[in-house]
């Protein structure tokens, strides 16, 4: 039989502007728990975003620069899980009922009066400690569940391992239908530089609030995994590499407008990204359609950070909105040589050729039906040659 690993003495965060209260509360728990103490607010909410180590907080009301009502209110409504759920014990000077109402209405799991005795301290920490391990241990639960669904609990972003997995049937799929997938990899601009200003606590907040962003925006049937430290990657079935660009512009300034403070700092970040397709990159696996998207954020990332990168290089707002124009003007020359109308048409011959070339080149390896595609490709190469040209000619 196996002996189960001793349990970790619990951490308690002491939050009190009195250094008497404090003195006095760590002089009860010494020995059996370990201790944070903070002055005020603050303070005492830095410490909890960046040591997840403590259990249990213990917090007064009445503090400078941030109350307790406004630490209740930013623990409860924290995004990580650990601080929604952190058990908070209110320590009750001469607030009245309305007070504490006001706190358990915040989210306060219990109060303590500053005269407490030792052995009721205890008993109250030690039960506040346990309701902590119990969560804790539920939420390991559903993170192991949800590890064997393929998905992260924290994130709700697929696993790296499920992303390639979903990718190879995608990429199968696409092959049958001769159709095509993206991928694109997202990388957060000086990453290195958040870690070593403010440390690795801070910077993982960062990354995951660019997560939260990616997985809100993107379509449903898109798989989106985290690949490392600020780096994203986003698998998009049934899309071309245009499309992928014009999103990741779109997240591009989406990003340039969030603005997360720590402290007194105020943090923005800006974002690269590499874009690749089966189509135009011939990519035989996932792997190696991830492998291109990441040289190219690389390549964003060595020109300075805040570009997309595609297969003929950086891709900017302009040449985007451009191309869609071209996209959907072939939908309205047809249409319009459906009235009778083939003005336009004639004088964009070359760009049309461009678009639809790999149609035709299809239509051909299966039909044999004598399309002349070496001619057509002479014509759609040289965009100086009109139709007009080649009949003269």
């Amino acid at each position: 039989m196996t002996e189960e690993a001793p349990r970790p003495i619990p951490k308690v965060l002491i939050i009190d502007d009195s250094r008497m209260v404090r003195a006095s509360i760590i002089k009860h728990i010494r020995g059996r728990f370990e201790f944070r103490e903070e002055a005020d607010g603050e303070a005492g909410w830095q410490a909890l975003v960046v040591d997840p180590s403590v259990e249990v907080v213990l917090t007064d009301i009445g503090m400078p620069q941030l109350d307790g009502y406004g630490l209740l209110e930013r623990i409860r409504s924290s995004k990580l899980p650990r601080l929604q759920h952190i058990p908070v014990i209110v320590i009750s000077g001469d607030e009245d009922d309305a007070a504490r109402e006001k706190a358990r209405l915040l989210g306060a799991d219990d109060f303590i009066t500053k005269g407490i005795s030792t052995t009721e301290l205890l008993a109250r920490l030690d039960s506040m400690s346990r309701l902590a391990q119990t969560r804790r241990d539920l939420e390991e639960s559903r993170a192991a569940l949800a590890q064997q669904q393929g998905m992260d609990a924290i994130t709700s972003m697929v696993t790296e391992s499920q992303l390639n997995w979903q990718g190879a049937q995608a990429l199968w799929d696409a092959r049958q239908s001769d159709g095509g997938i993206s991928a694109m990899v997202i990388d957060i601009d000086r990453f290195d530089d958040i870690v070593a200003r403010h440390g690795i606590k801070v910077a993982e907040l960062v990354a995951r609030k660019l997560s939260r962003i990616l997985t809100a925006k993107v379509r449903q049937e898109d798989a989106v995994a985290q690949l490392g430290p600020g780096r994203f990657a986003v698998l998009s079935p049934v899309s071309d590499a245009l499309s992928c660009c014009a999103f990741a512009l779109r997240l591009q300034k989406a990003i340039r407008k969030l603005v997360m403070t720590y402290r007194e700092d105020r943090i923005r970040i800006s974002v690269s990204a590499g874009v690749a397709s089966s189509g135009s990159d011939s990519a035989q696996t996932v792997n190696h359609l991830i492998g291109v998207a990441v040289q190219r954020v690389a390549e964003g990332a060595r020109a300075g950070g805040g570009r997309v990168v595609g297969d003929n290089g950086e891709v900017n707002d302009d040449e985007v909105e451009r191309a869609l124009r071209q996209s959907l003007s072939i939908d309205q020359m047809l249409l319009r040589l459906a009235m009778g109308d083939a003005t336009e048409a004639r004088g964009q011959l070359p760009e049309i050729l461009a678009r639809l070339m790999p149609l035709l080149e299809l239509i051909e390896s299966e039909l044999c039906c004598g399309i002349p595609v070496a001619a057509l490709a002479s014509i759609k190469t040289d965009p100086h040659v009109r139709g007009d040209d080649k009949r003269e000619a």
